[in-house]
Protein backbone atom coordinates (compact mmCIF):
# COMPACT_ATOMS: atom_id res chain seq x y z
CA UNK A 1 0.00 0.00 0.00
CA UNK A 2 5.88 3.46 -0.95
CA UNK A 3 5.07 6.40 0.79
CA UNK A 4 3.58 4.39 3.67
CA UNK A 5 3.95 0.64 3.97
CA UNK A 6 0.90 -1.53 4.39
CA UNK A 7 -0.02 -5.10 3.74
CA UNK A 8 -3.17 -4.71 1.76
CA UNK A 9 -5.02 -8.02 1.84
CA UNK A 10 -6.91 -9.58 -1.01
CA UNK A 11 -8.96 -12.75 -1.36
CA UNK A 12 -6.36 -15.43 -1.81
CA UNK A 13 -5.56 -19.06 -1.31
CA UNK A 14 -2.17 -18.05 0.10
CA UNK A 15 -1.38 -17.71 3.78
CA UNK A 16 -1.32 -14.27 5.33
CA UNK A 17 2.48 -14.40 5.56
CA UNK A 18 2.84 -15.19 1.86
CA UNK A 19 0.34 -12.51 0.88
CA UNK A 20 2.17 -9.87 2.88
CA UNK A 21 5.66 -10.42 1.51
CA UNK A 22 6.11 -6.76 0.59
CA UNK A 23 6.00 -5.79 4.26
CA UNK A 24 9.25 -7.57 5.14
CA UNK A 25 7.67 -8.85 8.32
CA UNK A 26 9.92 -10.49 10.90
CA UNK A 27 9.15 -13.18 13.49
CA UNK A 28 8.31 -12.13 17.00
CA UNK A 29 11.40 -11.62 19.14
CA UNK A 30 12.20 -14.20 21.77
CA UNK A 31 14.83 -14.27 24.50
CA UNK A 32 17.97 -16.27 23.53
CA UNK A 33 17.95 -19.61 25.28
CA UNK A 34 21.33 -18.99 26.89
CA UNK A 35 20.03 -15.92 28.68
CA UNK A 36 16.93 -17.50 30.22
CA UNK A 37 16.83 -19.32 33.59
CA UNK A 38 16.58 -22.65 31.76
CA UNK A 39 19.54 -21.79 29.58
CA UNK A 40 21.60 -20.71 32.59
CA UNK A 41 20.63 -23.81 34.61
CA UNK A 42 20.01 -26.74 32.26
CA UNK A 43 19.88 -29.27 35.10
CA UNK A 44 17.54 -27.30 37.28
CA UNK A 45 14.99 -30.08 37.75
CA UNK A 46 17.33 -33.08 37.78
CA UNK A 47 19.11 -33.23 41.19
CA UNK A 48 18.66 -31.38 44.50
CA UNK A 49 22.37 -30.51 44.78
CA UNK A 50 22.45 -29.00 41.35
CA UNK A 51 19.29 -27.10 42.20
CA UNK A 52 20.87 -25.41 45.23
CA UNK A 53 24.09 -24.68 43.36
CA UNK A 54 22.10 -23.13 40.57
CA UNK A 55 20.00 -21.11 43.00
CA UNK A 56 23.17 -19.76 44.62
CA UNK A 57 24.55 -18.77 41.23
CA UNK A 58 21.33 -17.01 40.36
CA UNK A 59 21.37 -15.04 43.61
CA UNK A 60 24.95 -14.01 42.86
CA UNK A 61 23.86 -12.70 39.50
CA UNK A 62 21.18 -10.63 41.21
CA UNK A 63 23.88 -9.15 43.43
CA UNK A 64 26.10 -8.32 40.47
CA UNK A 65 26.75 -4.75 39.34
CA UNK A 66 23.87 -2.95 37.69
CA UNK A 67 25.42 -3.24 34.23
CA UNK A 68 25.34 -7.05 34.45
CA UNK A 69 21.92 -7.44 36.04
CA UNK A 70 20.35 -4.98 33.61
CA UNK A 71 21.53 -7.06 30.67
CA UNK A 72 20.00 -10.17 32.23
CA UNK A 73 16.71 -8.49 33.07
CA UNK A 74 16.45 -7.08 29.55
CA UNK A 75 16.81 -10.58 28.14
CA UNK A 76 14.42 -12.20 30.58
CA UNK A 77 11.66 -9.64 30.10
CA UNK A 78 10.90 -9.19 26.43
CA UNK A 79 10.09 -5.63 25.43
CA UNK A 80 6.56 -4.95 24.20
CA UNK A 81 8.13 -3.18 21.22
CA UNK A 82 9.97 -6.38 20.26
CA UNK A 83 6.64 -8.20 20.13
CA UNK A 84 5.20 -5.90 17.47
CA UNK A 85 5.21 -6.92 13.81
CA UNK A 86 7.53 -4.69 11.82
CA UNK A 87 4.67 -3.04 9.91
CA UNK A 88 3.07 -1.56 13.02
CA UNK A 89 6.17 -0.14 14.72
CA UNK A 90 5.94 3.24 12.91
CA UNK A 91 2.33 3.70 14.03
CA UNK A 92 0.64 6.03 14.68
CA UNK A 93 1.25 7.63 11.31
CA UNK A 94 2.25 11.30 11.63
CA UNK A 95 -0.31 12.41 9.05
CA UNK A 96 -3.09 11.79 11.56
CA UNK A 97 -1.80 14.49 13.90
CA UNK A 98 -3.28 17.20 11.68
CA UNK A 99 -6.73 15.60 11.59
CA UNK A 100 -9.60 16.17 14.02
CA UNK A 101 -10.02 13.01 16.05
CA UNK A 102 -13.45 11.96 17.30
CA UNK A 103 -13.84 9.61 20.25
CA UNK A 104 -14.95 6.17 19.02
CA UNK A 105 -17.27 3.90 21.00
CA UNK A 106 -15.23 0.84 19.97
CA UNK A 107 -11.46 0.90 20.71
CA UNK A 108 -10.74 -1.24 17.63
CA UNK A 109 -11.34 1.91 15.54
CA UNK A 110 -9.99 5.42 15.38
CA UNK A 111 -12.34 8.02 13.94
CA UNK A 112 -11.34 11.29 12.28
CA UNK A 113 -13.46 14.09 10.87
CA UNK A 114 -11.81 14.70 7.50
CA UNK A 115 -14.38 17.09 5.96
CA UNK A 116 -17.74 18.55 6.99
CA UNK A 117 -20.09 15.61 7.51
CA UNK A 118 -17.40 13.06 6.59
CA UNK A 119 -15.76 10.68 9.08
CA UNK A 120 -12.86 8.34 8.36
CA UNK A 121 -13.22 5.14 10.39
CA UNK A 122 -9.72 3.70 10.60
CA UNK A 123 -8.59 0.24 11.74
CA UNK A 124 -4.96 0.67 12.86
CA UNK A 125 -4.67 -2.64 14.71
CA UNK A 126 -4.72 -4.88 11.64
CA UNK A 127 -2.22 -4.92 8.79
CA UNK A 128 -4.74 -3.79 6.17
CA UNK A 129 -5.18 -0.46 7.98
CA UNK A 130 -8.54 -0.28 6.27
CA UNK A 131 -10.42 3.02 6.20
CA UNK A 132 -14.20 3.20 5.81
CA UNK A 133 -16.06 6.49 5.41
CA UNK A 134 -19.30 7.66 6.95
CA UNK A 135 -20.82 10.43 4.80
CA UNK A 136 -23.69 12.24 6.48
CA UNK A 137 -26.52 14.12 4.77
CA UNK A 138 -29.58 15.87 6.14
CA UNK A 139 -31.87 12.84 5.73
CA UNK A 140 -29.64 9.78 5.74
CA UNK A 141 -26.00 8.72 5.83
CA UNK A 142 -23.92 6.39 3.69
CA UNK A 143 -21.16 4.12 4.95
CA UNK A 144 -18.64 3.60 2.17
CA UNK A 145 -17.19 0.20 3.14
CA UNK A 146 -17.61 -1.63 6.44
CA UNK A 147 -14.06 -2.76 7.14
CA UNK A 148 -12.76 -6.04 8.49
CA UNK A 149 -15.71 -7.12 10.59
CA UNK A 150 -13.50 -7.41 13.67
CA UNK A 151 -14.86 -4.42 15.59
CA UNK A 152 -18.47 -3.24 15.71
CA UNK A 153 -18.59 -0.63 12.95
CA UNK A 154 -22.36 -0.30 13.18
CA UNK A 155 -22.03 0.83 16.78
CA UNK A 156 -19.49 3.44 15.72
CA UNK A 157 -21.64 4.68 12.82
CA UNK A 158 -24.74 5.05 14.97
CA UNK A 159 -22.69 6.95 17.53
CA UNK A 160 -21.63 9.42 14.84
CA UNK A 161 -25.10 10.00 13.38
CA UNK A 162 -28.74 9.39 14.30
CA UNK A 163 -29.70 9.21 10.61
CA UNK A 164 -30.49 5.96 8.83
CA UNK A 165 -27.26 4.45 7.47
CA UNK A 166 -27.09 2.71 4.09
CA UNK A 167 -24.01 0.81 2.90
CA UNK A 168 -22.13 0.90 -0.39
CA UNK A 169 -18.81 -0.89 -0.90
CA UNK A 170 -15.89 0.46 -2.90
CA UNK A 171 -15.43 -3.18 -3.96
CA UNK A 172 -16.11 -6.49 -2.29
CA UNK A 173 -12.77 -7.82 -1.11
CA UNK A 174 -13.11 -9.17 2.42
CA UNK A 175 -11.37 -6.26 4.16
CA UNK A 176 -14.07 -3.86 2.94
CA UNK A 177 -17.27 -5.84 3.57
CA UNK A 178 -16.71 -7.40 7.01
CA UNK A 179 -19.47 -5.42 8.69
CA UNK A 180 -22.01 -5.50 5.86
CA UNK A 181 -24.15 -8.09 7.62
CA UNK A 182 -24.90 -5.62 10.42
CA UNK A 183 -26.84 -3.24 8.16
CA UNK A 184 -30.35 -3.40 6.76
CA UNK A 185 -29.81 -1.73 3.40
CA UNK A 186 -26.86 -2.42 1.12
CA UNK A 187 -26.27 -1.23 -2.42
CA UNK A 188 -24.25 -3.54 -4.66
CA UNK A 189 -22.80 -3.26 -8.13
CA UNK A 190 -24.56 -5.52 -10.60
CA UNK A 191 -21.64 -7.92 -11.23
CA UNK A 192 -21.06 -11.63 -10.76
CA UNK A 193 -18.03 -10.81 -8.61
CA UNK A 194 -20.24 -8.87 -6.19
CA UNK A 195 -22.75 -11.71 -5.99
CA UNK A 196 -20.03 -14.25 -5.27
CA UNK A 197 -18.47 -12.06 -2.58
CA UNK A 198 -21.83 -11.63 -0.85
CA UNK A 199 -21.76 -15.32 0.06
CA UNK A 200 -18.98 -14.61 2.58
CA UNK A 201 -15.73 -16.43 3.32
CA UNK A 202 -14.07 -18.00 6.32
CA UNK A 203 -10.61 -18.78 4.96
CA UNK A 204 -9.91 -15.25 3.78
CA UNK A 205 -10.98 -13.80 7.12
CA UNK A 206 -8.89 -16.22 9.18
CA UNK A 207 -5.76 -15.21 7.27
CA UNK A 208 -6.30 -11.64 8.44
CA UNK A 209 -5.85 -12.46 12.14
CA UNK A 210 -2.55 -14.34 11.98
CA UNK A 211 -0.17 -13.01 14.68
CA UNK A 212 1.92 -11.04 12.20
CA UNK A 213 -1.22 -9.27 10.97
CA UNK A 214 -2.20 -7.76 14.31
CA UNK A 215 -0.93 -4.71 16.16
CA UNK A 216 -2.30 -4.77 19.69
CA UNK A 217 -5.16 -6.74 21.17
CA UNK A 218 -8.29 -7.99 19.45
CA UNK A 219 -11.60 -6.75 20.92
CA UNK A 220 -12.66 -8.57 24.08
CA UNK A 221 -15.92 -9.77 22.56
CA UNK A 222 -14.22 -11.02 19.39
CA UNK A 223 -13.95 -14.79 18.88
CA UNK A 224 -11.04 -15.61 16.54
CA UNK A 225 -12.14 -19.23 16.18
CA UNK A 226 -15.45 -18.29 14.59
CA UNK A 227 -14.26 -15.23 12.70
CA UNK A 228 -15.47 -15.16 9.11
CA UNK A 229 -16.69 -12.67 6.55
CA UNK A 230 -20.40 -13.19 7.06
CA UNK A 231 -22.79 -13.33 4.12
CA UNK A 232 -24.90 -10.27 3.43
CA UNK A 233 -27.97 -9.44 1.37
CA UNK A 234 -27.79 -6.92 -1.45
CA UNK A 235 -30.86 -4.69 -1.21
CA UNK A 236 -30.51 -2.98 -4.57
CA UNK A 237 -28.18 -3.51 -7.52
CA UNK A 238 -26.78 -0.35 -9.08
CA UNK A 239 -24.70 0.71 -12.09
CA UNK A 240 -22.39 3.44 -13.34
CA UNK A 241 -23.80 6.93 -12.80
CA UNK A 242 -26.23 5.96 -10.04
CA UNK A 243 -26.83 8.86 -7.66
CA UNK A 244 -27.63 8.62 -3.96
CA UNK A 245 -29.38 11.60 -2.39
CA UNK A 246 -28.55 11.86 1.30
CA UNK A 247 -30.47 15.11 1.71
CA UNK A 248 -28.47 18.22 0.89
CA UNK A 249 -25.69 15.98 -0.41
CA UNK A 250 -25.62 13.83 -3.54
CA UNK A 251 -23.11 11.06 -4.17
CA UNK A 252 -22.41 9.81 -7.68
CA UNK A 253 -21.18 6.28 -8.41
CA UNK A 254 -18.26 6.07 -10.85
CA UNK A 255 -17.49 2.60 -12.12
CA UNK A 256 -13.70 2.27 -11.88
CA UNK A 257 -12.95 -1.41 -12.50
CA UNK A 258 -9.45 -2.80 -12.55
CA UNK A 259 -8.54 -3.70 -8.99
CA UNK A 260 -11.73 -5.78 -9.07
CA UNK A 261 -14.57 -5.99 -11.60
CA UNK A 262 -16.92 -4.23 -9.16
CA UNK A 263 -14.55 -1.46 -8.04
CA UNK A 264 -16.12 1.99 -7.85
CA UNK A 265 -15.22 5.49 -6.78
CA UNK A 266 -17.70 7.81 -5.12
CA UNK A 267 -17.90 11.46 -6.15
CA UNK A 268 -19.32 14.22 -3.96
CA UNK A 269 -19.20 16.76 -6.76
CA UNK A 270 -20.62 19.72 -4.84
CA UNK A 271 -18.02 19.40 -2.08
CA UNK A 272 -15.07 18.38 -4.27
CA UNK A 273 -14.55 15.01 -2.61
CA UNK A 274 -13.54 11.80 -4.37
CA UNK A 275 -13.53 8.49 -2.49
CA UNK A 276 -11.28 6.13 -4.46
CA UNK A 277 -11.47 2.81 -2.61
CA UNK A 278 -8.49 0.67 -3.66
CA UNK A 279 -8.01 2.39 -7.00
CA UNK A 280 -5.74 4.75 -5.08
CA UNK A 281 -4.26 4.63 -1.60
CA UNK A 282 -0.80 5.79 -0.43
CA UNK A 283 1.01 2.45 -0.46
CA UNK A 284 1.79 -0.34 -2.97
CA UNK A 285 -1.43 -0.83 -4.92
CA UNK A 286 -2.29 -4.50 -5.34
CA UNK A 287 -2.98 -5.43 -8.94
CA UNK A 288 -1.88 -9.05 -9.15
CA UNK A 289 -5.02 -11.01 -8.28
CA UNK A 290 -6.88 -13.08 -10.91
CA UNK A 291 -9.83 -10.68 -10.80
CA UNK A 292 -7.58 -7.70 -11.63
CA UNK A 293 -7.69 -6.21 -15.13
CA UNK A 294 -4.73 -3.89 -15.78
CA UNK A 295 -6.15 -2.34 -18.94
CA UNK A 296 -9.34 -1.48 -17.09
CA UNK A 297 -7.31 -0.11 -14.17
CA UNK A 298 -5.34 2.25 -16.41
CA UNK A 299 -8.55 3.54 -17.99
CA UNK A 300 -10.13 4.05 -14.57
CA UNK A 301 -7.16 5.98 -13.23
CA UNK A 302 -7.06 8.18 -16.32
CA UNK A 303 -10.74 8.92 -15.82
CA UNK A 304 -10.17 9.95 -12.20
CA UNK A 305 -7.13 12.04 -13.16
CA UNK A 306 -9.33 14.11 -15.45
CA UNK A 307 -11.47 15.04 -12.43
CA UNK A 308 -8.52 16.46 -10.45
CA UNK A 309 -9.22 20.14 -11.28
CA UNK A 310 -12.71 19.80 -9.79
CA UNK A 311 -11.56 18.22 -6.52
CA UNK A 312 -10.50 19.41 -3.10
CA UNK A 313 -9.60 16.07 -1.51
CA UNK A 314 -8.96 12.48 -2.54
CA UNK A 315 -9.86 9.88 0.08
CA UNK A 316 -8.37 6.39 -0.25
CA UNK A 317 -9.25 3.19 1.58
CA UNK A 318 -6.01 2.30 3.38
CA UNK A 319 -3.28 3.77 5.59
CA UNK A 320 -3.95 7.52 5.36
CA UNK A 321 -7.35 9.04 4.58
CA UNK A 322 -6.57 12.20 2.65
CA UNK A 323 -4.47 13.21 -0.34
CA UNK A 324 -4.36 16.20 -2.63
CA UNK A 325 -6.03 15.95 -6.06
CA UNK A 326 -2.75 16.25 -7.98
CA UNK A 327 -1.96 12.71 -6.85
CA UNK A 328 -4.35 11.38 -9.51
CA UNK A 329 -2.62 12.59 -12.70
CA UNK A 330 0.69 11.52 -11.21
CA UNK A 331 -0.79 8.08 -10.48
CA UNK A 332 -2.00 7.82 -14.08
CA UNK A 333 1.46 8.72 -15.37
CA UNK A 334 3.10 6.21 -13.04
CA UNK A 335 0.99 3.18 -13.97
CA UNK A 336 1.35 3.93 -17.68
CA UNK A 337 5.12 4.25 -17.26
CA UNK A 338 5.27 0.95 -15.40
CA UNK A 339 3.28 -0.79 -18.10
CA UNK A 340 5.69 0.54 -20.72
CA UNK A 341 8.61 -1.02 -18.84
CA UNK A 342 9.89 2.01 -16.94
CA UNK A 343 10.79 2.18 -13.26
CA UNK A 344 12.32 -0.38 -10.94
CA UNK A 345 11.17 -3.96 -10.46
CA UNK A 346 11.70 -6.05 -7.35
CA UNK A 347 10.52 -9.65 -6.81
CA UNK A 348 7.98 -9.86 -3.98
CA UNK A 349 6.99 -13.37 -2.98
CA UNK A 350 5.85 -16.15 -5.22
CA UNK A 351 4.66 -14.92 -8.60
CA UNK A 352 4.61 -11.21 -7.74
CA UNK A 353 6.81 -8.20 -8.45
CA UNK A 354 6.82 -4.69 -6.98
CA UNK A 355 7.06 -2.01 -9.68
CA UNK A 356 8.01 1.49 -8.58
CA UNK A 357 7.93 4.73 -10.54
CA UNK A 358 7.60 8.38 -9.58
CA UNK A 359 6.90 7.68 -5.92
CA UNK A 360 4.15 5.12 -6.63
CA UNK A 361 4.35 1.36 -6.23
CA UNK A 362 2.25 -1.37 -7.82
CA UNK A 363 2.27 -5.03 -6.86
CA UNK A 364 1.79 -6.91 -10.12
CA UNK A 365 1.87 -10.50 -11.21
CA UNK A 366 5.45 -11.38 -12.16
CA UNK A 367 6.21 -11.92 -15.82
CA UNK A 368 6.14 -15.57 -16.76
CA UNK A 369 9.47 -17.13 -17.57
CA UNK A 370 9.68 -18.64 -21.02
Amino acid sequence: MNEAQNCHSERSEESASQRCAEKKQIPRATAPLGMTPFGLFPGLAQFPLIFFQSLLLFLCVLCAPASVSSVLSFSLLSSPESEKPEWCRPLPRPEYKSLERVLASDPWFEVYKVAPGVFAIYEPHQAEETISYLIVGNKQALLFDTGMGIGNIRKVATQLTSRFVVVLNSHTHNDHVGGNWQFNFIYGMDTSFTRASAKGSREDAQAEIAPDQLCGDLPKAFNPKTYATKPWKISRFIHEGFKINLGGRTLEVLSTPGHTPDAISLLDRANGLLFTGDTYYPAPIWLYRPETNLDAYVNSVKRLAALAPQLKLVLGAHNIPIAQPDVLPRLADAIQAVRSGQGTVKPEGDGKALHTFGGFSFLLAAARKE
